[in-house]
């Protein structure tokens, strides 16, 4: 019985501690008419607000969306929260969170019974979603409310949050210095605009049954062609949650703060 009760104390104590860490992401609400935008900063440790920082913005999944601003640090949230990472690569970090009812990309998703599988259409222009509205307008309060390093400024993001990293960029094409999107995906054609960030990391599970790997692997090969440093991983027996193997890639973070713009 003490071996039990010591175990849950130390189970409750881990817990605890857990969730003080994620309370190191501050919340924030953008507000534009009546539309509302949640999102979390991630400040460096011994933050100085007269020096310039590197900007990560991550981008979630469908199943995190909703007001809570939390649900979105449940992926990838713990990797920044590292004293290892915060040590060595000082950024602010930042997981905004889309609404319930809207989409990073404006993506038509249909089912085709005949086929029995989904078919992704992205649209290479029209007016972004809500959700990418607002994120669009972040980005520029960011820059106001922080020094941010416009040479090191990056974007990633899984699943829903992959295609709206490529969305995201296609829409400012000379804002980011690196892009990882993770089980995402876009319209191929785009690739020319895309290419303007240089470095891609793409990730996806090769036995992905929710979005398709050939969407990334399209996308890949789209932006070698016109010019883009490309990396791709694609993961054997690995289905949707391919962002575990992409967070757990050791080269990942020094890749990313490797590019400048």
């Amino acid at each position: 019985m003490k071996r039990f009760l010591f175990f849950s104390s130390f189970c409750l104590l881990a817990c605890v501690a857990f969730s003080q860490d994620k309370t190191l992401y501050e919340k924030h609400w953008y507000i534009s008419g009546n539309d509302t935008l949640p999102y979390r900063v991630l400040l460096p440790k011994n933050f100085d607000a007269s020096k310039k920082y590197p900007l990560i913005l991550f981008l979630h999944g469908s199943g995190e969306r909703g007001r809570d601003n939390e649900a979105q640090l449940i992926h990838g949230g713990d990797l920044f929260l590292r004293d290892s990472v915060r040590e060595q690569y000082p950024a602010i970090v930042v997981f905004p969170q889309c609404p319930q009812a809207s989409f990073w990309s404006n993506v038509d998703i249909r089912y085709d019974s005949a086929a029995k599988k989904r078919i992704w259409n992205f649209p290479s222009g029209g007016e972004p979603t809500v959700a990418m509205r607002l994120l669009l307008q972040l980005i520029s309060q960011l820059q106001n409310d922080y020094k941010l390093d416009k040479h090191r400024l990056y974007i990633g993001g899984l699943s829903m949050g992959g295609m709206g990293t490529f969305e995201l960029v296609r829409r400012i094409p000379k804002t980011f210095a690196a892009a990882f999107p993770i089980c995402g995906g876009a319209a191929p054609a785009t690739a020319k605009t895309l290419s303007r960030v240089r470095h891609w990391w793409i990730f996806h599970g090769l036995a992905d049954p929710v979005v398709p790997v050939e969407l990334s692997k399209n996308m890949a090969d789209a932006l070698v062609n016109a010019g883009a440093v490309i990396r791709l991983s694609l993961y054997p027996g690995v289905g949707h949650n391919s962002w575990d193997n992409a967070f757990a890639e050791k080269d990942l973070l020094p890749w990313l703060f490797s590019n400048r713009k």
